[in-house]
């Protein structure tokens, strides 16, 4: 059982790590198109707890031996593709919160789908994933007033 835990937990972080970059260049990505000050500084301290996670995971995957994972290179184009497309029709923070919101929606259900997937896990990998979760549902939130 300890090897099911182990590849649980390892496979948890990974998706965790790719996530949480996924996050942190989609945040960049729209960064400079924000208009509204407070809405940068959202995005702001959002990015930076991404990063901040990022750097736990990276400890954690190291205490296991284990590489860090990166975001697929067709999910990164197709987000960017989406970014650009949508901003370049209407560049407004409305835009800039509508996909922003998007990402999280879809980061939300998908770290649902690996906390499922990956039931061995250990508590500090499953906590993690719970960590980024909250930090999703906050933006997602918080961005609300900007659509």
């Amino acid at each position: 059982m300890e090897k099911k835990e182990t590849r649980d937990t390892i496979c948890l972080l990974k998706e965790c790590n790719a996530g949480s970059k996924m996050a942190v260049s989609s945040i960049e990505d729209v960064l400079d198109k924000v208009k509204d000050s407070s809405m940068r500084k959202l995005l702001s301290e959002s990015k930076s707890h991404h990063e901040k996670l990022c750097d736990d995971i990276h400890t954690l995957l190291e205490q296991h031996h284990s590489e860090e994972k990166e975001p697929g290179n067709v999910a990164k184009g197709m987000a960017w593709l989406k970014t650009t497309m949508k901003l370049g029709m209407e560049e407004s923070d409305a835009t800039v919160a509508d996909l922003m919101t998007d990402g999280c929606n879809m980061g939300i259900k998908t770290l649902h789908k690996y906390l499922n997937q990956y039931p061995a896990a250990d508590h500090s990998s499953k906590d993690i994933c719970n960590r980024l979760i909250d930090i999703e549902e906050k933006l997602c939130r918080d961005l609300k007033s900007y659509l």
